[in-house]
């Protein structure tokens, strides 16, 4: 799939099925309760959106010092547009990564520091809303009853989380296990015409790199790094808590009821959910399934209007900002290329790179 492509199939997605959610949704009563909104109710909520911005423009920047990096608040905010557009154009909102360690490394940070500082950033995001999802259903179990579109996402994302989490714990204990596991699987999907033969080795060597990033990633961030890595931490809970307040105020500026605990589990069930969508960006799936949602917390002729109205604070804000700065910062033809080899083979960090602030180096990880 091509960039262009990408961006063009988000589009007619995220406008086909909001077209249709509005059509089967909107009756004259919503556009009486939209044109009594209250605008300061509005721009609360993209006061709020800037605020998100912020926060995770101000991750970025821990990250990279808890990493012995130095990237400025400005730059950050760049790689925070930069991975939404490219969240935008890449199935289960993974492309967002390559333009990010591209600016980096024009910005003199190594690639595989690079790396390290972009994933954490979206593991971070991942692992927090992991453990709010499931607190989530248990104290709201009426997110999801009665909705069975959503349960079967429910219940792929509740797999991958417990799949994710074994691989996640037996990659930091017994990372040698991960690669012996790593290639039995590719020699499987092999053998079933998945892989071809010609990629085999190509792939095991793929996975042993991400293994040896990840294992060095996380001896960084927790030795020299821990004071800037948990402030990134805490950035990303006020990150989310700022977007999750958009909801309560799209809902309150119409002057409908509702209780924000309620609203907050929603908006994290549904944005975990999301993750794992596998069109480009989520599209079509969030804003049907944003109005399917949101049906429990507003009536059903302003559920759609609720579910759009948010994806456009929470996204398409962030992703206009995106393909604006994609294009003037780095050009199209450039843009391009960087979508086209993201598939590359990742650097590994080499062991020169992995200093701390204070002088001190990084023991090389090993197996066992």
């Amino acid at each position: 799939m091509t960039l262009r492509k990408g961006l063009l199939i988000f589009i007619l997605l995220s406008f086909s099925v909001s077209a249709v959610v509005l059509a089967t949704s909107v009756d004259r009563g919503t556009w009486i309760t939209i044109l009594s909104a209250d605008k300061r109710l509005l721009l609360l909520a993209l006061a709020f959106v800037l605020a998100a911005w912020t926060c995770d423009a101000a991750r970025f920047c821990a990250l990279a010092r808890s990493a012995g990096e130095h990237i400025g608040f400005r730059l950050g905010m760049v790689l925070t547009w930069l991975h939404y557009f490219g969240c935008a154009v890449t199935p289960m909102q993974s492309g967002g990564g390559p333009f990010q360690v591209y600016v980096l490394y024009k910005r003199n940070v190594p690639i595989g520091k690079g790396i390290a500082i972009t994933l954490t950033r979206t593991l971070l995001t991942i692992l927090i809303l992991g453990i709010i999802v499931p607190a989530a259903v248990i104290i709201e179990p009426d997110l999801l009853r009665g909705r069975l579109f959503l349960k079967g996402i429910f219940s792929y994302v509740i797999i991958f989380i417990a799949i994710s989490w074994v691989l996640v714990v037996l990659s930091i204990a017994r990372p040698a296990l991960i690669k012996k596991w790593g290639a039995i699987l590719t020699i499987w999907l092999k053998r079933f015409g998945i892989v071809r033969p010609e990629v085999v080795l190509r792939i095991v060597k793929r996975i042993n790199l991400e293994v040896d990033n990840y294992n060095l990633n996380f001896q960084m961030f927790f030795s020299c790094g821990l004071k800037n890595f948990i402030a990134a931490v805490l950035l990303s809970v006020l990150h989310l808590l700022c977007l999750f307040s958009v909801l309560p105020c799209l809902i309150a500026s119409v002057g409908l009821p509702f209780e924000f605990l309620q609203a907050l589990l929603a908006q994290a069930v549904f944005m975990f959910l999301l993750y794992f969508v596998p069109t480009p960006g989520a599209s079509g799936v969030a804003e049907g399934g944003g109005a399917a949602l949101f049906g429990l917390l507003v009536p059903w002729n302003m559920a759609g209007v609720m579910a759009i109205a948010w994806r456009f604070f929470t996204e398409y804000l962030a992703i206009a900002m995106g393909v604006f700065v994609a294009v003037k910062l780095l050009g199209w033809g450039v843009t391009n290329d960087i979508y086209a080899h993201e598939k590359d083979e990742p650097a590994p960090i080499p062991p020169e790179e992995l200093t701390c602030e204070a002088g001190g180096k990084i023991p090389e990880a090993h197996d066992d």
